[in-house]
């Protein structure tokens, strides 16, 4: 499999000059994230022991409404994740487009591929909490690197450009991606930071690659309104540019790209709805954490993310019928 997020490059530029620095935009997010989610974690929002060795906490205090959107982001990406396992009783594999500093792979302790920089490569390798569970299964199992590539047996980090489909996939058959397996991709907030025509690209790949497999897309929705023209704006402050926002008009454009590129069910659901639908012991447990004085703003915010998944095959396993 292979795991989430930037270090491969997204936008498509006119110039080298004007890519790289558009491509370190993207980059920056994948800190951004990280930050936020040791944040939440260390005053109680979810569990994860791992994240402290990929990010440093910061001194700086994040928004309740900021800390609650990454919990049902976590939630959600989670609970689709572990419905899948049960489904294919954990003989997949996972995907994992984009990975930044994502701690799926230790959280959930199954056979995973990332996709990658050499600093999570290292950071992997010279930390034992990172290192031991990708060998606890296998005492003979080694970890191997060459250039922009760590492979195990159960876990391996690719660096690779999402838009360049015939380098991932030479790099992921090289670690042993078995399209005969049923497999599930994820992707967080990464398909916007690729051209329309490119993430069609990729998710037409997926879908002709695997002859069962599911995908999970997290990122933004309902951006043509005066919020959504806000985050935009402050995007580009960032030299952070949207480059696929078009096709994040609404949950049917969501679902839409999806089907019109080979998966045969979308399902979309806005992050309000899905906080909605959240256990409401859990939710009083994290609304107690922390004060939060302006519900619109949560509402505003949630509203303009969304959680979409697809499946194509597997109706002996059930996929069609996972749902959140």
């Amino acid at each position: 499999m292979a795991t989430r997020q930037r270090e491969s490059s997204f936008t498509s530029c006119s110039s080298t000059s004007s890519c790289d620095a558009d491509d370190e935009g993207v980059r920056g997010t994948c800190e951004d994230a990280s930050l936020c989610k040791r944040f939440a974690v260390s005053i109680g929002y979810w569990h994860d022991p791992y994240i402290q060795h990929f990010v440093r906490l910061s001194k700086e205090r994040k928004a309740p409404e900021i800390n609650r959107g990454y919990f049902a982001r976590v939630h959600g990406v989670s609970q689709l994740i572990k419905a899948f396992l049960r489904k294919t009783e954990c003989h997949c594999q996972i995907i994992n487009l984009g990975a930044g500093m994502d701690t799926t792979f230790w959280r959930l302790k199954v056979y995973f591929h990332q996709i990658r920089n050499l600093k999570k490569i290292f950071k992997v390798i010279c930390k034992p909490p990172l290192s031991s569970p990708i060998l606890e299964l296998h005492s003979e199992d080694t970890l191997q690197m060459d250039g922009h590539i760590l492979d195990s047996k159960r876990y391996a980090v690719i660096g690779a450009d999402l838009r360049d489909l015939s380098q991932l996939e030479e790099k992921l058959k090289k670690c042993n991606m078995n399209t005969q397996l049923p497999t599930l991709l994820i992707a967080e907030c990464v398909l916007v930071y690729m051209t329309p025509e490119q993430s069609a690209n990729l998710l037409k790949w997926a879908a002709n690659s695997f002859e069962v497999a599911m995908f999970i897309n997290y990122e933004q929705v309902n951006m043509g309104d005066r919020f959504g023209q806000i985050m935009i704006e402050n995007l580009r402050r960032r030299q952070c540019d949207l480059a696929g926002v078009e096709t994040c008009k609404s949950l049917e454009s969501q679902k839409e790209r999806l089907l019109s590129n080979g998966w045969e069910t979308a399902s979309a659901v806005d992050m309000m709805e899905l906080y909605s639908r959240l256990p409401r012991a859990e939710v009083s447990r994290i609304e107690s954490l922390e004060f939060l004085d302006e519900m619109e703003l949560l509402e505003q915010l949630m509203q303009h993310y969304c959680l979409c998944w697809a499946t194509k095959g597997g109706n002996e396993l059930g996929l069609k019928e996972i749902t959140y």
